[in-house]
This record gives C-alpha cells, sequence and structure tokens, in this order.
C-alpha cells in the first residue's frame, strides 16, 4: 500500500468500499468516503487540516487536495488544485481549475474547466462559475442543465469504470 503515510500519527483513513488508485498520494488526516474514487497522481494531503472526500464522490487524475473538503457526490476534474476549500454536495470542479483558500462552492454548483476562483470568495449554491478571475452566475440564468451534466458524469458511471480497473485500486 505505498502512497499512504502516515502525518504526526495520523493515518489516512478509506472506506473498504471506496476506489484509492495504487498512483495516489495520501498523507495524514485524510478520510476517503464510500464508493468514492481517487484516481492515479492525485494528491490528497491532510497536514495542516484534514481532507475529506464523500460518499460517491470522485477526484480525477492528477488533482490536488490540500486541507479541504469535497461533500458527497462530487466531481472534481483531472488537474484542479484546491487549497483550504470546501465544495459542497452535488457540486462539479472542472479541469485544471484552481480553487483557493477560504472558498466555498455552493452544493449543486458547476465550476467551469480552467477556472481560477480567488481566495475568499463564496459560491452561492446551484452557481455556474466561470473565468479568470472566476464570475458568478446562478444556474437559472443559464441554459445549463446541472442534472443532465451530473448524469454525463455521474458517480455511479465513474464507481463502475473504477471497479472496471481491477488493478489500479486497493
Amino acid at each position: 500500500m505505498t502512497g499512504r503515510y502516515a502525518f504526526e500519527g495520523t493515518e489516512p483513513d478509506i472506506d473498504p468500499a471506496a476506489h484509492v488508485s495504487h498512483g495516489a498520494t495520501l498523507v495524514g488526516d485524510v478520510a476517503v468516503g464510500a464508493h468514492a474514487s481517487v484516481w492515479p497522481g492525485v494528491v490528497l494531503r491532510g497536514d495542516v487540516a484534514p481532507v475529506r472526500v464523500g460518499e460517491h464522490s470522485h477526484i480525477g487524475d492528477n488533482a490536488v487536495l490540500h486541507a479541504s473538503t469535497a461533500g458527497d457526490r462530487v466531481m472534481i476534474g483531472h488537474g484542479a488544485v484546491l487549497n483550504d476549500a470546501v465544495v459542497e454536495d452535488g457540486a462539479l470542479v472542472g479541469f485544471n481549475t484552481t480553487v483557493n483558500s477560504d472558498v466555498t462552492v455552493g452544493a449543486g454548483s458547476i465550476v467551469a474547466s480552467g477556472t481560477t476562483v480567488p481566495e475568499g470568495y463564496d459560491i452561492p449554491p446551484e452557481s455556474f462559475v466561470r473565468g479568470v478571475p472566476a464570475t458568478v452566475t446562478p444556474l437559472a440564468e443559464t441554459t445549463l442543465d446541472p442534472e443532465a451534466i451530473f448524469e454525463a458524469h455521474s458517480s455511479g458511471a465513474y464507481t463502475d469504470l473504477a471497479e472496471r480497473h481491477d488493478d489500479l485500486f486497493s
């Protein structure tokens, strides 16, 4: 089980029903919930504060979560970086997005790929966030269908994919 390290006596806690890649690095106070998946190259570092990955959440390849929380049924895209941030239930953070310190991404929100969310931003639930720096628009004022987007990237599909990778996950 390489890639899992204690920090000051605290070791990562992984639910037996979670899928954590052998190629991921988990350090310290990290918890991964049931049916979550943590893909290759991911770094979850819980040293200065805990890292939490909720049930049915998926952390894409090469994402970094430091002192951050991803609630239940959250999708974090490949290459995303979260530092001291909270992503509430049912939110999606796109590929190569940066979510800076003291940011909360509200439940059911969508953060577009490549977005940079400045420090201290408060993103209300059910928002669409995009740009550098980020701008926030209520989902109701867009043509986006959040259910269709989540269905296209559904937790169930990612869980099924993780289960098909016999040698990638422990």
